[in-house]
Protein backbone atom coordinates (compact mmCIF):
# COMPACT_ATOMS: atom_id res chain seq x y z
CA UNK A 1 0.00 0.00 0.00
CA UNK A 2 1.40 3.39 -0.96
CA UNK A 3 2.01 5.87 1.81
CA UNK A 4 -0.03 9.05 1.56
CA UNK A 5 2.03 12.04 0.50
CA UNK A 6 2.48 14.64 3.20
CA UNK A 7 3.01 18.27 2.39
CA UNK A 8 3.65 21.16 4.73
CA UNK A 9 1.42 24.19 4.86
CA UNK A 10 4.29 26.35 3.61
CA UNK A 11 4.76 24.12 0.58
CA UNK A 12 1.04 24.15 -0.14
CA UNK A 13 0.87 27.93 0.12
CA UNK A 14 3.94 28.31 -2.10
CA UNK A 15 2.37 26.09 -4.76
CA UNK A 16 -0.91 27.98 -4.59
CA UNK A 17 0.80 31.38 -4.81
CA UNK A 18 2.87 30.22 -7.78
CA UNK A 19 -0.34 29.11 -9.49
CA UNK A 20 -2.05 32.44 -8.75
CA UNK A 21 0.98 34.30 -10.15
CA UNK A 22 0.82 32.16 -13.28
CA UNK A 23 -2.90 32.85 -13.70
CA UNK A 24 -2.35 36.59 -13.18
CA UNK A 25 0.33 36.66 -15.89
CA UNK A 26 -1.92 34.72 -18.25
CA UNK A 27 -4.79 37.11 -17.55
CA UNK A 28 -2.60 40.16 -18.22
CA UNK A 29 -1.39 38.58 -21.45
CA UNK A 30 -4.98 37.96 -22.57
CA UNK A 31 -6.00 41.51 -21.70
CA UNK A 32 -3.06 42.92 -23.61
CA UNK A 33 -3.91 40.87 -26.69
CA UNK A 34 -7.55 41.91 -26.50
CA UNK A 35 -6.57 45.58 -26.23
CA UNK A 36 -4.28 45.35 -29.23
CA UNK A 37 -6.84 43.62 -31.45
CA UNK A 38 -9.63 45.95 -30.30
CA UNK A 39 -7.49 49.03 -31.10
CA UNK A 40 -6.76 47.73 -34.59
CA UNK A 41 -10.44 47.00 -35.26
CA UNK A 42 -11.52 50.37 -33.83
CA UNK A 43 -8.95 52.34 -35.85
CA UNK A 44 -9.98 50.52 -39.03
CA UNK A 45 -13.62 51.44 -38.34
CA UNK A 46 -14.68 47.80 -38.10
CA UNK A 47 -16.13 48.32 -34.61
CA UNK A 48 -17.74 51.49 -33.26
CA UNK A 49 -18.79 52.89 -29.90
CA UNK A 50 -22.34 51.70 -30.59
CA UNK A 51 -21.07 48.19 -31.40
CA UNK A 52 -19.39 48.08 -27.98
CA UNK A 53 -22.56 49.22 -26.18
CA UNK A 54 -24.77 46.76 -28.05
CA UNK A 55 -22.33 43.91 -27.34
CA UNK A 56 -22.44 44.75 -23.63
CA UNK A 57 -26.23 44.63 -23.65
CA UNK A 58 -26.16 41.36 -25.60
CA UNK A 59 -23.66 39.81 -23.17
CA UNK A 60 -25.84 40.67 -20.20
CA UNK A 61 -29.00 39.42 -21.93
CA UNK A 62 -27.20 36.12 -22.53
CA UNK A 63 -26.09 35.92 -18.89
CA UNK A 64 -29.65 36.63 -17.75
CA UNK A 65 -31.08 33.97 -20.09
CA UNK A 66 -28.56 31.46 -18.73
CA UNK A 67 -29.60 32.32 -15.18
CA UNK A 68 -26.17 33.63 -14.18
CA UNK A 69 -27.56 37.07 -13.36
CA UNK A 70 -31.03 38.17 -12.32
CA UNK A 71 -31.29 41.48 -14.10
CA UNK A 72 -29.91 43.23 -17.11
CA UNK A 73 -27.82 46.30 -16.27
CA UNK A 74 -29.31 49.77 -16.41
CA UNK A 75 -28.45 52.03 -19.31
CA UNK A 76 -26.23 53.97 -16.91
CA UNK A 77 -24.24 50.82 -16.12
CA UNK A 78 -23.94 49.91 -19.81
CA UNK A 79 -22.57 53.39 -20.51
CA UNK A 80 -20.07 53.11 -17.65
CA UNK A 81 -18.83 49.72 -18.89
CA UNK A 82 -18.64 50.97 -22.48
CA UNK A 83 -16.76 54.10 -21.43
CA UNK A 84 -14.24 52.01 -19.54
CA UNK A 85 -13.66 49.68 -22.49
CA UNK A 86 -13.46 52.57 -24.95
CA UNK A 87 -10.91 54.39 -22.78
CA UNK A 88 -8.56 51.43 -23.25
CA UNK A 89 -9.38 50.98 -26.91
CA UNK A 90 -8.89 54.66 -27.68
CA UNK A 91 -5.82 54.91 -25.44
CA UNK A 92 -7.25 57.80 -23.38
CA UNK A 93 -4.36 58.05 -20.91
CA UNK A 94 -5.76 60.94 -18.87
CA UNK A 95 -9.11 59.24 -18.30
CA UNK A 96 -7.34 55.99 -17.42
CA UNK A 97 -5.08 57.75 -14.88
CA UNK A 98 -8.09 59.45 -13.31
CA UNK A 99 -9.96 56.14 -13.08
CA UNK A 100 -6.95 54.43 -11.52
CA UNK A 101 -6.61 57.19 -8.92
CA UNK A 102 -10.30 56.91 -8.01
CA UNK A 103 -9.96 53.12 -7.76
CA UNK A 104 -6.92 53.44 -5.48
CA UNK A 105 -8.83 55.86 -3.23
CA UNK A 106 -11.78 53.46 -2.93
CA UNK A 107 -9.40 50.56 -2.28
CA UNK A 108 -7.59 52.52 0.44
CA UNK A 109 -10.92 53.41 2.08
CA UNK A 110 -11.99 49.77 2.01
CA UNK A 111 -8.67 48.69 3.52
CA UNK A 112 -9.04 51.27 6.28
CA UNK A 113 -12.53 50.00 7.09
CA UNK A 114 -11.26 46.40 7.07
CA UNK A 115 -8.40 47.22 9.46
CA UNK A 116 -10.90 48.62 11.96
CA UNK A 117 -12.79 45.32 12.16
CA UNK A 118 -12.12 42.70 14.81
CA UNK A 119 -9.59 40.03 14.04
CA UNK A 120 -9.71 36.34 14.80
CA UNK A 121 -6.50 34.70 15.97
CA UNK A 122 -6.06 30.95 15.96
CA UNK A 123 -3.72 29.41 18.51
CA UNK A 124 -1.22 26.79 17.48
CA UNK A 125 -1.71 23.20 18.67
CA UNK A 126 1.25 23.59 21.06
CA UNK A 127 -0.37 26.56 22.78
CA UNK A 128 -3.69 24.69 23.05
CA UNK A 129 -1.95 21.68 24.59
CA UNK A 130 -0.23 23.97 27.08
CA UNK A 131 -3.58 25.49 28.02
CA UNK A 132 -5.06 21.99 28.40
CA UNK A 133 -2.27 21.07 30.82
CA UNK A 134 -2.69 24.28 32.78
CA UNK A 135 -6.48 24.00 33.02
CA UNK A 136 -6.72 20.26 33.46
CA UNK A 137 -9.10 19.96 30.51
CA UNK A 138 -9.38 16.92 28.29
CA UNK A 139 -6.97 17.00 25.36
CA UNK A 140 -8.66 17.81 22.06
CA UNK A 141 -11.49 19.77 23.68
CA UNK A 142 -12.32 23.11 22.07
CA UNK A 143 -11.41 26.36 23.75
CA UNK A 144 -12.38 29.89 22.97
CA UNK A 145 -10.06 32.45 24.50
CA UNK A 146 -11.21 36.06 24.62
Amino acid sequence: MAMPMQISLDELLSMLLARVDSLALSDENSKSRFNIVARVLYKKGIISDDDIRESIREEHRLLKDLGVTKDEPSEETVEAIADNILQWVKGDVEALKKGMEEYEKRLQEAMNKQSQKSKIDVASPAVLQQLDRMGGAKPGGGKIIL
